[in-house]
């Protein structure tokens, strides 16, 4: 057992009932995920490759119009 606050709850309470699944199997899944979604060594490889490369544009994640402008 463990305490969340009462707007956490209500909240996983409405998306638990969006996907038509119960809370426990929504707040479980939600934790294996986290829990087991780990990248395995070929992908950490690659993200640290795109980190690095200076052919790669940055995106700009500040606001919705930004990001915009900087995908183009």
């Amino acid at each position: 057992m463990f305490r969340l606050r009462a707007e956490l709850l209500d909240r996983l309470k409405i998306l638990a009932a969006r996907d038509n699944r119960s809370l426990n199997n929504y707040v479980e899944t939600i934790l294996m995920d986290v829990a087991f979604n780990t990248p395995n060594a070929a992908t950490i490889a690659a993200m640290e490759e795109a980190k690095d490369d200076a052919n790669l544009t940055p995106v700009d994640m500040t606001n919705y119009e930004s990001f915009l402008k900087s995908t183009c």
